[in-house]
């Protein structure tokens, strides 16, 4: 099965709006703090995806940016470049792959996020991490979870990132916002989840950012820490 496709061809089966949403008072900034202070026992939802490359397992780190703006909380997201080998053009957290010298999974994704859209280490407060996330392409991927300040100035790196937008993290998590698909048939069937965000370009033209794959599964598993 290939590995470059269009998600968005892809009809919905099912939409996840049976599920409550996460109460708004636990997405305040007090409340993601005290959240990753004392963690509950939960379980991820969404652990691995079906193997498409025959590449050894590389560990990788991702920065889940929430953005403190006037009170509310958004997540800050990219759109990668189209020529890049690995998820080319789709939506993703600022990371990438561990490096030698690198000595945690925290350090790999703060310094993949000041490398990739230029954000300061000084704007970032670390609330923690959640399980790893094994993707299509075989990067295990360590989610690092933090408060961004939002007076920072990006710089985004255009041989990686082709965009960097906000989403409202209220609106992600909404599971009535989670929708789900099948790619493949039988044995080969994968299922990914898609959370579209709607919004408007610079010209005030309608734009849609489809997440999905990975991303949208490190979403609902933060979705599930949240609402336990």
């Amino acid at each position: 099965m290939p590995l470059s496709f269009d998600p968005q061809q892809f009809p919905v089966l099912a939409i996840d709006d049976h599920l409550p949403a996460v109460p708004i008072d636990r997405l305040s900034v007090f409340a993601l703090r005290e959240r990753f202070t004392r963690s509950p026992a939960w379980q991820p939802e969404l652990v691995v995806e079906r193997q498409l490359s025959g590449r050894a397992p590389v560990h990788a780190s991702v920065l889940v940016p929430l953005v403190v703006r006037d009170g509310q909380v958004t997540v800050l997201l990219t759109q990668r470049a189209d020529h890049l080998s690995d998820h080319p053009g789709q939506i993703s957290f600022p990371g990438g792959r561990a490096e030698g010298d690198d000595p945690t999974v925290i350090a790999t994704a703060l310094r993949e996020a000041e490398e990739e859209i230029g954000l300061p280490q000084r704007y970032v407060q670390v609330l923690g991490t959640l399980p790893t996330y094994t993707t299509v392409t075989g990067f295990i991927v360590t989610p690092v979870v933090a408060l961004v300040e939002s007076d920072f100035t990006l710089r985004a790196d255009p041989l990686e990132v082709a965009d960097v937008f906000e989403v409202p993290l209220a609106f992600l998590m909404s599971p009535a916002h989670h929708r789900r698909h099948v790619l493949g048939e039988g044995d080969e069937a994968r299922e990914f989840l898609s959370m579209p965000w709607n919004t408007q370009a610079a010209d005030g033209s309608p734009k849609c950012y489809f997440i999905w794959g990975a991303t949208a599964a490190m979403l609902r598993n933060l979705y599930r820490f949240l609402s336990v």
